[in-house]
């Protein structure tokens, strides 16, 4: 979004710099770039959730953030592959297993050694599958408005398979041009479900995340959907061997708050920080999650990483 300092909800995010990933493609990524004492410290990255973009998931985040680390470690962000306007575009398939590898690759990229997945929502599931795969990066894991299993009974079960079923037709409708459209029904059938149209009651804002949502590849978003459902984490998540926190949203509906508290029994020993919004509350309610947020990296990071009080 672009305008006014007072109304761009972007504009104490770090910059744009594009990174070439080998094999993979070019992709734009934020990064606050190498801090300049401590180059071992590690870096920030931090995991969108489902349909949203990196600067829809996280441009209530960025300013507080940048400011509470004073320049101390880096923040990394991107959109997921399919999403937002800068995804990649590149590869055959869009599951949580790619996200990951692609947020490997990212870090890789940047010379980043070690880092601190934050992760949101799908974001949470696919910081799990970073720490997984890649277990030499991941020193550190914050997760939000998360699950280690998302569908587990038959009305979740039931959206996630007509989730996966809208994969083909999107594809279908984007070949023929037609793709703008197949968003408009998508968040129409989305806005049914839902009981209501997902609105913060600012009409420039809310223009502004239909924006940051229609940019991504629709079937490319469905196929992230649909590997959403079938992700189940509970059989190796007491695993994690890596400093952990959990941000439970009490009021979440989207993410029940019952399984963001089975994430919390699975793991083997999280820090844990409630915040009494609903799964929204990274845009709509900073006063309360950011707290959360600074809470749970204070506890999974390093100590001379925390601004001085």
């Amino acid at each position: 979004m672009t305008g006014d300092a007072s109304t761009d909800p972007v504009r104490d995010a770090p910059p744009w710099r594009d990174v070439d990933l080998p094999g993979i493609g070019l992709i734009e990524v934020r990064d606050s770039g190498p801090v300049t004492e401590g180059h071992d410290q590690p870096a920030i990255l931090l995991l969108h959730g489902w349909t949203a973009s990196a600067d829809l998931n996280w441009c209530r985040t960025y300013g507080p953030l940048t400011s509470w680390f004073g320049g101390r470690t880096r923040l990394v962000a991107w959109d997921h592959r399919g999403h937002g306007a800068r995804g990649l575009r590149t590869g055959t398939t869009t599951d949580l297993d790619d996200l990951a590898d692609d947020a490997a690759a990212i870090a890789r990229a940047l010379g980043i050694e070690q880092a601190v997945a934050v992760g949101y929502s799908m974001g949470g599931a696919v910081a799990q599958a970073l720490w997984r795969r890649h277990n030499d990066l991941v020193v550190g894991l914050v997760l939000g408005a998360t699950a280690a299993r998302f569908a587990v009974d038959d009305r979740q079960r039931r959206n996630f398979d007509m989730i996966g079923r809208g994969v083909g037709p999107s594809r279908l409708l984007e070949a023929m041009g037609c793709g703008r459209p197949a968003w408009r029904y998508a968040r129409w059938l989305g806005d049914r479900r839902a009981h209501g149209s997902a609105s913060t009651g600012d009409t420039a804002f809310d223009e502004w995340a239909w924006r940051e949502t229609r940019a991504g590849v629709l079937s490319q978003v469905l196929a992230a959907g649909r590997d959403l459902g079938r992700f189940d984490s509970t059989g190796w998540l007491d695993g994690v061997d890596v400093p952990h926190a959990v941000l439970v949203c009490e009021k979440d509906e989207t993410v029940p708050t019952v399984r963001q508290r089975e994430l919390v029994a699975a793991l083997p020993y999280p820090t844990i920080h409630e915040i009494a919004a609903d799964h929204a509350a990274c845009v709509t309610r900073p006063e309360l999650f950011i707290p959360a947020l600074t809470k749970a990296l204070e506890s999974v990071l390093p100590s001379q990483l925390h601004k001085t009080r």
